[in-house]
């Protein structure tokens, strides 16, 4: 082992192998702190190149690779194993912004920029890149790519799967493949970077992208609006999509309890209107073009107050307060990570039976628990929520947990039943991979082996993620 450390540092340098306690530390936990793994070592390499020759001194050498971006994951999927076998492969310091290509509205860009720093340099273009989410300023572009990140504009724009034009890719051999195309049409074969896109690490190492651009962002209109219900909420989008088009660039359902639990736990927030609602919505439409959407977004809402859609609202006046409002919604995972435990889920189903999901839920979890906290929000546009368990008094919670995996069943049976998915954004990570064989078919399940077996025969990439471990045959 001393040897292969050696050669570690021979590729990329002593001060980027790290291997004390304390250096490797950050590196071995999750965000939220549920996974804690061990490492042989951490590294840091600057290029593709010095990536590929480590990922081939591993390969050689027989040891399994976790490849890590931003660590913001929410599923432990780039979090190593326990059993110290594992060398960290950190994407942070490949950071470089490669090329913009203004008239073909493309980007190229490292896996180790931070998503802020991706949509800083479309916005020195003049151009937008759309990805939107909480931990932008952290998360980073490798992390977003492989698991499939959404946010709150995929309504509109979107998820990653629908932004990336072309990859490069270390393969598990350590051979790179030169994907970087920034073309829109290329129908020569199997669309190779869609493997990568969401895999969460065990099929390749993502190491750069070329990234759709937009044009950029001249008005903006926010607002908040209380609605009767989330029946109503749906409602509201149709409304809103045909009154405002493709305007309507986000659309954010919050609830009383995800509400309460920001106003509590972070400094400066102020409830929005002068009554708590029960249900909430974040609105935002957008457009290229400099004209008034407040005027526009103001009709839409009145006329949606007269169809019983909603309640009443507030249009942000100001762009800081357009910001109050985003914060609201955007530190609501933080609040809940102050307030402690929760069973949490990312789910998706149909637009249209969000409301069904939500009362049958409700019903089938306080049939077991009757004083259960339900914490729901996310983005009902795309039918993607987030919908969150835990008791009123954090001396329950030691309980509740030990039954984490009944209700889970509890939410993802009814997933499943609706037509939706147990994973929209998230990925599976470790929390989620054993789960597969109940939500997914067998012959699914045995493509996607057939996938990581094509790519990383060893399957010393990112092992123990995504896919459930296989039946001992007798």
């Amino acid at each position: 082992m001393d040897e292969f450390i050696q050669e570690l540092q021979r590729i990329v340098g002593d001060c980027h192998v790290l291997t004390d306690a304390e250096d490797t530390a950050p590196y071995l936990v999750d965000w939220r702190g549920r996974y804690k793994g061990a490492a042989c070592a951490v590294v840091l390499p600057a290029t593709t190149q010095e990536l590929a020759a480590v990922v081939r001194l591993c390969a050689a050498a027989h040891v399994p690779m976790v490849p890590q971006g931003g660590n913001t994951g929410l599923c432990g999927g780039a979090t190593p194993l326990n059993d110290g076998r594992a060398v960290v492969l950190s994407l942070r310091r490949l950071d470089r912004i490669r090329a913009i290509d203004a008239d073909n509205n493309t980007v190229t860009v490292e896996a180790g920029c931070t998503l802020m720093s991706v949509q800083q340099a479309a916005a020195a273009a003049d151009r937008l890149f759309p990805l939107s989410l909480a931990s932008e300023g952290s998360c980073t572009i490798g992390g977003n790519l492989s698991t499939n990140a959404g946010g709150v504009q995929v309504l509109r724009y979107g998820n990653m799967r629908e932004l990336v034009l072309g990859l490069e890719v270390v393969l598990p051999d350590g051979r790179i493949w030169d994907g970087l195309r920034g073309l829109r049409k290329d129908n020569t074969g199997y669309d190779l970077k869609q493997l990568f896109v969401g895999a969460e690490g065990t099929l390749g190492l993502i190491t750069a992208a070329v990234l759709k651009l937009f044009p950029a962002i001249r008005s903006r209109s926010t607002a908040w609006i209380a609605v009767p219900d989330p029946q109503a909420a749906v409602g509201l989008l149709g409304s809103m999509r045909d009154a405002c088009g493709d305007r309507v660039t986000a659309f954010e359902l919050v609830d009383r309890s995800a509400l309460e639990l920001v106003l509590a736990h972070i400094p400066g927030m102020r409830a929005p209107l002068p009554f708590e609602a029960e249900w909430s919505v974040l609105l935002e439409l957008s457009d290229s073009a400099d004209v008034s959407l407040d005027e526009l977004l103001a009709r839409a809402l009145a006329l949606a107050v007269e169809r019983g859609l909603a309640i009443d609202g507030v249009i942000a006046a100001s762009l800081a307060q357009a910001h109050a409002l985003w914060a609201l919604r955007e530190n609501i995972s933080e609040a809940q990570r102050i307030e402690g435990f929760s069973i949490k889920h990312d789910v998706s189903v149909p637009v249209s039976r969000i409301p069904l999901f939500l009362e049958r839920a409700r019903i089938a979890l306080q049939a077991v628990w009757p004083d259960v906290r339900i914490v729901a929000f996310g983005h009902i546009g795309d039918g993607n929520l987030h919908y969150n368990l835990s008791k009123p008094q954090a001396a329950d919670n030691q309980e509740f947990m030990s039954r984490t995996s009944e209700a889970n069943r509890i939410v993802h049976d009814l997933v499943a039943e609706l037509g939706g998915s147990i994973s929209a954004e998230h990925g599976l990570g470790q929390l989620k991979r054993e789960l597969l064989p109940r939500y997914k078919s067998p012959v699914e399940i045995d493509m996607m082996r057939a996938v990581k077996r094509a790519f990383d025969p060893g399957g010393l990439m990112n092992p123990g993620k995504v896919l459930p471990p296989e039946e001992k045959k007798a």
